[in-house]
């Protein structure tokens, strides 16, 4: 017999949201729970309340004596900036994001040393169904540093981060590799894929034969072949702290709010109703 995720709650058919008439579940684990199609409200929330400033950058076309309202709107992006302007993060979903685990990224989140450098020492990207609780806790880990880009510690805390909610290391690699208990989401240590950002000159100098500097990547795949529920990836300059940040989030034991469930993993979820 199976054993209860929250006891507390009871065996009853959920309800719908009196305010929204959708109905709402405490959910886990929460690596599967996606996003509730709310992940650029929730990251976002979380950099207002760290009081980050935000720019919305509309790129678009207008024909000579075109009304205004018709003007055809290309791309847009919205920008938001750290007091310090030392770090930014930008949805750059509907701005053509490149692909990440054959899924778009939907955040991009930058730090760099100093104001006199234009350029980021390290990037971070997020496609749509990472759960926003995790990227709002490596933000506020980012907030909290004062020295966003500099990347001191080892890689144990990102995998005693999960292994401490009872996440599996890799036989093989114990020190670069753990993975869920039910094998569907893991992080790993390694090569990073194409296009990523970091302040190292060696990631954009590789050759095809060549390693370059290790990041942390992370994944669901909730069934092997059938394509990942979400996917995100990190610089080799990304500080480790964070990256235990949004590991430990990720991989946390508590129950999430849901009102939105992934199809592909539905039926793997363990489901409360919400009161």
């Amino acid at each position: 017999m199976e054993a209860l995720l929250y006891p507390e709650f009871p065996l009853e058919s959920p309800t719908p949201s009196a305010s929204s008439g959708v109905q709402a579940f405490w959910a886990g684990p929460r690596y599967l729970a996606g996003d509730d199609g709310q992940l650029y409200e929730t990251v976002a929330h979380a950099l207002t309340r760290l009081d980050w400033t935000n720019l919305t950058i509309v790129r678009g076309r207008q024909e000579p004596d075109e009304a205004p309202q018709d003007r055809q709107v290309l791309r847009s992006t919205v920008l938001h900036i750290s007091p310090d302007t030392l770090r930014w993060a930008q949805w750059v979903l509907a701005d053509e994001p490149f692909l990440l685990g054959e899924l778009p990224v939907a955040w991009q989140i930058s730090a760099r040393a100093d104001t006199n450098s234009p350029l980021a020492k390290w990037s971070a990207y997020f496609t749509p169904d990472v759960p926003g609780e995790a990227v709002a806790d490596f933000l506020i880990g980012l907030g909290d540093r004062a020295q966003p880009a500099v990347a001191l510690g080892s890689t144990e805390p990102v995998l005693d981060a999960v292994t401490s909610n009872g996440w599996l290391r890799d036989i093989d690699q114990p020190h670069a590799m753990a993975t869920d208990p039910m094998f569907t989401t893991c992080v790993s240590l390694g090569d990073v894929p194409p296009l990523i950002q970091d302040g190292d000159p060696r990631a954009l100098t590789l050759a095809a034969d060549e390693t370059g500097p290790a990041g942390w990547q992370a994944w669901a795949e909730p069934v092997v072949g059938a394509g990942c529920l979400w996917a995100a990836s990190f610089s080799a300059g990304v500080p480790q702290d964070l990256v235990a940040a949004f590991a430990a989030s990720l991989s946390s034991t508590a129950p999430v709010l849901r009102r939105v469930l992934p199809k592909s993993t539905r039926d793997r979820l363990l489901l409360a109703p919400a009161s």
